[in-house]
């Protein structure tokens, strides 16, 4: 691997002398790797290379340009408020031959990021001071491109959270069954029965034109986000892979998903998947903090749906991949998806016996901000 990783470091404009490779094994999608290089002054310098997982981005090319423009777009603006970078923003580095990427000899697509010091990442909130933060990261950045001009932005992966073709994919894998797993998840088929009339609820609106059209970052798990170490504060957003034109909604109803459950997405122990309204708050507020200028009436309204909705696409998103035979998401071991897949249902549960409260929470934010 060391070989592979100096080789591909090698073709982009990255000073110093190669030290380490080792690779990132977070992540369901792309295969990532951290580089260090030595610097001349005896000083060590890391980057990040990532290849770009072609099964599920079926035009890296498109994703790349995305990021580009995303990236240059936002780093423009930073640039005119803070007149410094700082270090604290995802930036490309080029590659040798031009351009912001690079192909290898089985045509993958490369690129190399800067490598941000002193963060962590967190697959779990641990306090609603980080539920804060990462949420005020998300509606940051979806400030930030609020200007941009979403027919600008190419659909690397077409409807990509277009909740009722997640449900009609699902129903078909369910008739074909063809890897027979369908027996051992009637319940969790009838459970997302029960709640076909969810998936079109955000779709009507913006059918109707009620909630536009935005550039969104499409993958708000809480380890997007670059959280200092020291302070707890958030850095930067990244994985940008999935930026495209969306809902501002799916980006606040992941990160209801992925961030207040203090259960692991993959936990077996469904006793360990609640609801935790005092994270819900904190990014409630963090969010509105930063995205309350833009949005909508309409939007603010349903952010308790978003919640719901989200968790339930995610869970059938899993539950499609399971009963596929494990096609889409990486898996480290049998029935992964279907682990994966259950968590996010009982979540749905957790959220819809705290609905009530989640609204009444909401109105009283929205009017404190008035």
């Amino acid at each position: 691997m060391q070989r592979e990783v100096a080789a591909i470091g090698d073709r982009f404009a990255v000073q110093g002398e190669f030290v380490l490779g080792e690779e990132i094994q977070s992540g369901h999608i792309n295969s990532t790797y951290r580089a260090t290089y030595r610097q001349p002054d005896g000083s060590h310098q890391r980057f990040i290379f990532q290849t770009i997982n072609r099964n599920v981005f079926k035009d890296p090319q498109a994703v790349m340009r995305n990021v580009e423009m995303v990236t240059r777009h936002i780093n423009s603006k930073v640039l005119r408020v803070k007149k410094d970078l700082g270090g604290q923003t995802l930036n490309l580095f080029p590659a040798r031959a031009g351009g912001s990427w690079v192909e290898d000899e089985n045509g993958g697509v490369w690129r190399c990021y800067n490598h941000i010091e002193g963060c962590l990442t967190y697959d779990v909130v641990e306090n609603t001071r980080q539920a804060y933060q990462a949420s005020r990261a998300f509606g940051s950045f979806q400030d930030l491109v609020s200007d941009l001009d979403a027919s600008r932005i190419v659909e690397t992966i077409p409807d990509f959270h277009h909740t009722r073709k997640r449900y009609d994919r699902l129903m078909q894998a369910v008739a074909e069954d063809r890897c027979g797993r369908l027996a051992e998840v009637e319940a969790e088929v009838e459970f997302v029965r029960r709640r076909e009339g969810l998936v079109d609820r955000l779709l009507d609106l913006s059918a109707a034109g009620e909630i536009p059209v935005r550039v969104t970052h499409n993958d708000t798990k809480i380890n997007n986000v670059m959280i200092d170490a020291e302070t707890d504060e958030a850095v930067c957003v990244i994985d940008l892979d999935t930026v495209m034109p969306g809902l501002a909604l799916y980006d606040f109803g992941d990160l209801v998903r992925s961030a207040t459950s203090p259960a692991a997405e993959d936990e077996r122990d469904l006793s360990q998947v609640r609801m935790r309204m005092p994270i819900f708050e904190a990014l409630v507020e963090g969010y509105l903090d930063a995205a309350g200028n833009f949005i909508n009436n309409a939007e603010a309204e349903n952010l308790p749906l978003a919640g719901k909705l989200m968790t339930l696409e995610v869970g059938i998103r899993f539950l499609t991949d399971h009963l596929e035979g494990d096609v889409y998401f990486k898996t480290h071991r049998a029935g992964h998806n279907l682990d994966r897949c259950r968590t996010q249902l009982k979540l749905v549960e957790e959220i819809e016996n705290c609905e009530n409260e989640m609204n009444t929470f909401i109105r009283k934010v929205r009017r404190g901000k008035r």
